[in-house]
């Protein structure tokens, strides 16, 4: 693979100087979930790097992604009168999704361990986990799929944009403010998931058809949970905090336009997604959900790393991905009717392109930092040792 300096001289120079600042105020983060971390990252090897785990995570939702689209590739397998998937699967779903969350954990206390921390394993941790967000939400979809008992297809679409931006306004904030203020949301929604997945295993999808209160099913309680973390948690106090820095006068970027730069570029890309799905001709969300939600969450992730990129260099936001301009071809194809008769396929060879440039990035972005930085991405050992 022909690699390319994604990264400028500006950006590595705002590397070198970057130093590390988050703050974790959640309950279940701090009194649960950190002291167990704790204890399992000292079963780890010390020769194991920390970026190995990071992707070993990830591999863990790529491959419930993977396992569930064989079992469930049009998400009806929980409707009443179809095929379910089987109690295995779910098992392993529900184990998966915790080890990844685990994993996810430990491997910057791994760094610290190790004495092996660097912005890279920042970026790298913080990339996947902006990947990682159409992984479990099309995973944990399946439990309730778009039967009687579950969502439509569409009310998932907009979900799986809640989570994702609920995910870039945590990066949005500390472009503004130079501090991560992690997530309330992320942690219980990944116990839980984890949870509804081994429950799933022993009772069965069935359980899920039968209301809860009233007429309210369980996926409502679901949906509630997900705007709730946004709109109740998420969202109030990440206006909060840079509010606060802008009353400090310790906020980065003074006027408005700069602030907001970083929801330029994902922006254009729920109107283009979200137009592709109303103007088109064969109904593509129907048709292919599965594969439009992985285009757009891996367009998200591409458009999100460039703001981390930005964020952890103390560099401008560029407005505008140059991901997004083909994109807007494609949406102006199906428009005008020209791709009416091959618009699945048009779907697929895009998709396919978005997660060839992505990776693209990635693995030329890792490739320079590494260089940069005279490390070896998945090894503690030096390039210069014998």
């Amino acid at each position: 693979m022909a690699l390319y300096e994604y990264v400028t001289q500006d950006q590595l120079s705002g590397f070198d100087k970057y130093k590390y600042s988050a703050v974790d105020t959640n309950p279940l983060s701090v009194y649960v979930m950190h002291p167990f971390w704790n204890s399992m990252v000292k079963i780890l090897p010390t020769w194991l790097a920390p970026n190995l785990i990071t992707f070993t995570g990830f591999m863990f939702l790529v491959l419930n992604f993977v396992i569930l689209s064989g079992y469930d590739y049009d998400f009806y397998a929980s409707a009443d009168g179809h095929v379910h998937v089987p109690s295995w699967v779910w098992i392993a779903a529900g184990l998966f999704n915790f080890l990844a969350y685990t994993l996810d954990g430990v491997d910057g206390k791994q760094a610290r361990r190790t004495n092996s921390s660097t912005p890279l394993g920042e970026l790298f941790d913080h990339g996947l986990d902006s990947w990682a967000c159409v992984f479990f939400v099309c995973s944990m979809y399946s439990v309730f799929g778009r039967g009687a008992s579950g969502v439509s297809v569409l009310t998932l679409y907009y979900l799986l944009w809640v989570v994702l931006f609920s995910f870039i306004l945590s990066h949005w904030e500390k472009y503004n403010t130079g501090i991560l203020f992690l997530p309330w949301g992320y942690d219980l929604s990944q116990v839980t998931i984890s949870i509804v997945y081994i429950i799933t295993a022993v009772v069965g999808v069935e359980t899920w058809y039968q209301p809860v209160i009233w007429n309210l099913h369980y996926r409502d309680f679901f949906i509630i949970m997900i705007l709730g973390c946004l709109f109740a948690v998420t969202l109030p106090m990440s206006l909060y905090n840079v509010l606060k820095a802008y009353r400090n006068n310790t906020l980065k970027h003074s006027s408005m336009y700069e602030a907001l730069l970083p929801f330029f570029s994902p922006t254009l890309l729920f109107i283009l997604s979200t137009l592709w799905v109303s103007l088109s001709p064969t109904d593509i969300l129907e048709q292919q959900p599965r594969i439009f939600y992985l285009m757009v969450g891996t367009a998200f992730a591409n458009v999100t790393c460039k703001l981390i990129v930005c964020q952890m260099s103390n560099t401008r936001c560029q407005p505008l991905s140059w991901l997004l301009l083909p994109m807007a071809v494609v949406v102006l194809l199906v428009f005008f009717g020209v791709v009416q008769q091959s618009e699945i396929v048009v779907l697929y060879v895009w998709t396919a392109v978005v997660i060839f440039a992505h990776i693209h990035y990635g693995v030329s972005v890792v490739k320079q930092l590494s260089d940069h930085f005279n490390i070896f991405a998945f090894s503690l050992k030096k390039p210069n040792s014998d």
